[in-house]
């Protein structure tokens, strides 16, 4: 008999120790809807409130909203001053330009086994290529997966054909040969 699973709770404990990680020593950039909804939260939220922490931590980082994701000029600039790294997260739209662009230099990709529906994607037609390798990864009992991936430079793409066809691939060949 079959299992039919719709969802999963996700351990807040364990979500949280993984944006820990990510938002260690950082400076927030984010798309102009996304920063009103993030402000319209943590500059309300109670920090001594359970999960309080985290509107601490918004409250006291320097925040970048980026009105237009064609502002590439000033994303640039942003990354090239000295400081600690610039994190975003939804702003979907700076986000597919920062890959236009050319301008990611890591991820940190929290899959969640939830299934809503539909969704934006996060790599969009026009991404400029790039290639990323995993460098940490993490599985909670309840089936979070966080992979944390960073530059590895340009692409390389592989070669899937054998040296030589098997025994059994030779054989196919002739047979096809004399089938037609």
């Amino acid at each position: 008999m079959r299992k039919i699973i719709v969802g999963a709770q996700v351990s807040i404990d364990e979500f949280g120790e993984e944006l820990d990680r990510v938002f260690k020593k950082f400076d927030l950039l984010l798309g102009r809807k996304t920063y009103e909804i993030f402000a319209a939260y943590w500059s309300y939220y109670d920090e001594d409130a359970s999960h309080g922490s985290i509107a601490k931590l918004f409250n006291d980082i320097k925040k970048y909203a980026v009105s237009r994701s064609g502002e590439v000029d000033t994303m640039k600039r942003l990354k090239q001053e000295d400081g600690p790294n610039l994190v975003t997260q939804g702003s979907t739209d700076l986000v597919h330009a920062l890959f236009a662009n050319d301008l990611v230099d890591a991820m940190s990709i929290f899959t969640v086994p939830v299934v809503l529906g539909g969704g934006k994607k996060l790599f969009a037609d026009g991404s400029a290529p790039h290639s990323f390798k995993l460098t940490r990864s993490r599985v909670s009992p309840n089936g979070l997966i966080v992979g944390h991936y960073e530059r590895e430079g340009e692409i390389k793409i592989g070669d899937a054909t054998l040296d030589s066809p098997s025994e059994r691939e030779i054989a196919r060949q002739e047979r096809m040969k004399r089938e037609g």
